[in-house]
């Protein structure tokens, strides 16, 4: 659509999901510190195109965006999910920069797997993956959450440019506060069930519950998989559901209230809520999958269990249960871990010589 003859200050149009809205928020404030502008949209406020559950949206022109594109002169786009607004971004010759959040390969297998089963729903996932395929292709770099997922990438796209762009977080947001009213010895479980791969591994917690009668273990969080994980577990009388909690402000209150944060999922890459639980300085326990030991230190700031390992997790629990100092020690240490390697300026710090140099290497 244009080209800068020149760089000055750089301009990063970054467009999102709305529930992500309040890390992005924090991601562009610190790139903000360090002299990027930024903007954030919702992308399908700008465009959403076909498919969409409104049919108004299948005719959408890129009418909203071109005028956002002229307003603002970006000299990149950055999305967090792949979709119209990043084929968008690359019809319009701007630098594209894909941060991956999830395996995006294993999900789509399961969604098809799963709830993606009848002849509509399948087009509706093949066209996405259309959409997301003509991302990765045409991206500048793709940014995996992790190094995990960074070998995933290289799986598929060997040739392509990528970095790992960790997510970060604010810790000054995360701090002591009156705790949920819950019933101890307890174990907190925050996280969603929208994807089976990730959700089925809590059905390992039947023998963990059987187990350990005096311990009360809740869970927190929602999801279309929901039904097949409480039909199981809510059979336990030391098994409660809470449903989803409002963010960030109830989320805290439950975290604070908890002995012991549990992560039991079949595959994650950089879980927020494992950092979250760490800078409430609760001892976590999590599955060894994924991007997820590279968000806590094994033994220092919590245990990794491997997927399955229902005998590990009972000793694991019961150690932090009888080990009051131990447990406090963890959750002291899981703090200042997050603090160090996640702060958002760090991760920004990191990130704009990336930005910069990619930037330029498109403009010269």
């Amino acid at each position: 659509m244009y080209k800068r003859l020149y760089l000055n200050k750089l301009k990063l149009l970054i467009a999102g999901a709305k529930p992500k809205f309040f890390h992005l928020t924090e991601f562009a404030d610190a790139l903000t510190k360090l002299g990027v502008e930024c903007k954030l949209v919702h992308d399908l406020d700008i465009y959403t195109g076909f498919p969409s559950r409104n049919i108004r949206n299948w005719f959408q022109t890129r009418k909203k965006f071109n005028n956002l594109v002229k307003e603002f002169k970006p000299d990149a786009v950055f999305i967090d999910r792949m979709g119209h607004f990043g084929i968008a971004a690359l019809k319009a010759n701007l630098p594209l920069f894909v941060h991956l959040r999830g395996d995006y390969w294993s999900e789509i297998k399961w969604a098809k797997e799963t709830l993606y089963k009848g002849p509509l729903k399948r087009t509706v996932i093949y066209l996405k993956d259309r959409m997301a395929r003509q991302c990765f292709k045409g991206a500048t770099i793709i940014l995996p959450i992790c190094k995990y997922l960074e070998n995933r990438v290289r799986e598929h796209y060997p040739d392509k440019k990528s970095y790992v762009l960790y997510g970060g977080i604010e810790s000054s947001r995360w701090f002591p506060v009156t705790g949920m009213e819950l019933k101890h010895p307890c174990v907190g479980i925050l996280q969603g069930a929208w994807i089976w791969g990730k959700a089925k591994e809590m059905l390992t917690l039947t023998k963990v519950l059987e187990s350990m009668p005096n311990v009360t273990f809740y869970w927190a969080g929602d999801g279309p998989y929901r039904d097949k994980i409480l039909s199981s577990l809510q059979k336990y009388e030391n098994f409660k559901w809470l449903g989803s909690l409002e963010y960030p402000g109830k989320v805290r209150e439950y975290l604070a209230g908890i002995d012991i944060y549990a992560l039991v999922s079949g595959i994650d890459m950089s879980p927020l809520t494992l950092q979250e639980a760490q800078l409430m300085e609760k001892p976590v326990i999590a599955t060894n999958a994924g991007g997820i030991p590279e968000l806590m230190k094994d033994k220092e700031t919590g245990f990794l269990v491997e997927k399955g390992d229902y005998n590990d997790w009972i000793d694991k629990i019961s150690i932090l249960i009888k080990d009051n100092n131990k447990a406090k020690q963890m959750g002291k240490d899981g703090r200042k871990f997050v603090i160090e390697y996640f702060s958002w300026e760090k991760i920004a710090r990191e990130f704009l010589p990336i930005l910069n140099k990619s930037i330029h290497n498109v403009y010269k």
